[in-house]
């Protein structure tokens, strides 16, 4: 097969043009990998091989249910997370104290349930700090958890709330139940959703959860899960979040691998020996 001046010509244009968008895929896979790892994630679950989970409610509109909901729990001797609304606090203070005195955990959940994605870091400092005093009035505690309003989070968002001291906490199984699908669809959601270190969302005024959460709690309890409040759930330090915000251990880690290294060496050493045997 013979080559013309017109053909080389052609077959190089065509290995830069290769070459051209191989460099472009490879700048923007690289631009993609940059920007995920530089997206600030707040905790959804806990990477654990305990089987422990927390269930969590949010207060923000409503408050029927609330008294229903703490007898429950107390009936199943559970302790949960109750992130509330500044609002919610300021119209039902008799509910706060009684979540607190019950024993259960208080995180906050801003002060006007806004976007926070929206909002300045002064501005959402101030959300914080506003709930807080609040609930400080009431519990004569300070929150140590954060959740945001509608989930809605950017890396603005949560370095604010970080330099707050609270560390932000959303989830990995969501119950949907505001959008009261019914009991059964609500009930089938959480079991097949939840895993060793799970965090639950719920709402304290939905319709259904009242009388699903008791069936939740057996089911749980039945399958030897452990419920406890989210800050009992996650690793207080010395962790790394995951691509999907599940908190890793850095010392189980540094564990696992040292284990798995002593497996290899063990291996080698056994080798040697039945060498020297055959021989």
């Amino acid at each position: 097969m013979k080559f013309s001046k017109k053909n080389i010509s052609y077959g190089g244009v065509c290995l830069v043009l290769l070459v051209l968008v191989c460099v472009a895929v490879g700048i923007k896979n690289k631009t993609t990998y940059t920007i995920a790892m530089n997206k600030k994630l707040p905790i959804y679950s806990v990477g654990t091989e305990e089987k422990k989970v927390a269930i969590s409610f949010d207060a923000s509109w409503g408050a029927d249910n609330t008294q229903n909901l703490i007898d429950v729990l107390d009936k199943y001797k559970v302790k949960s997370t109750f992130f509330l609304v500044g609002g919610w606090v300021d119209k039902y203070p008799d509910k706060v104290k009684l979540i607190h005195e019950r024993g259960h955990e208080i995180g906050n959940h801003s002060n006007s349930h806004a976007d926070m994605t929206k909002l300045s870091k002064e501005k959402i400092i101030q959300e914080v700090a506003a709930t807080d005093a609040k609930i400080m009035t009431i519990t004569d505690e300070k929150t140590k958890l954060f959740r945001f309003p509608s989930g809605a989070y950017d890396n603005k968002a949560i370095e604010a709330i970080e330099s707050t001291g609270h560390k932000c906490i959303q989830w990995d199984v969501d119950s949907l139940d505001w959008k009261e699908k019914g009991a059964k669809a609500e009930y089938d959601r959480v079991v097949a959703n939840v895993k060793p270190g799970s965090i639950i969302l719920f709402h304290n005024n939905a319709k259904y959860t009242p009388e699903n959460l008791p069936k939740i709690i057996e089911k749980l309890q039945a399958d030897g899960y452990k419920i406890v409040p989210v800050s009992e759930l996650i690793y207080q330090d010395n962790y790394e979040l995951d691509h999907n915000g599940k908190q890793v251990s850095k010392e189980i880690e540094k564990k696992k691998t040292n284990d798995v290294s002593k497996e290899v060496e063990d291996k080698k050493e056994k080798d040697k020996i039945e060498e020297k045997n055959i021989e």
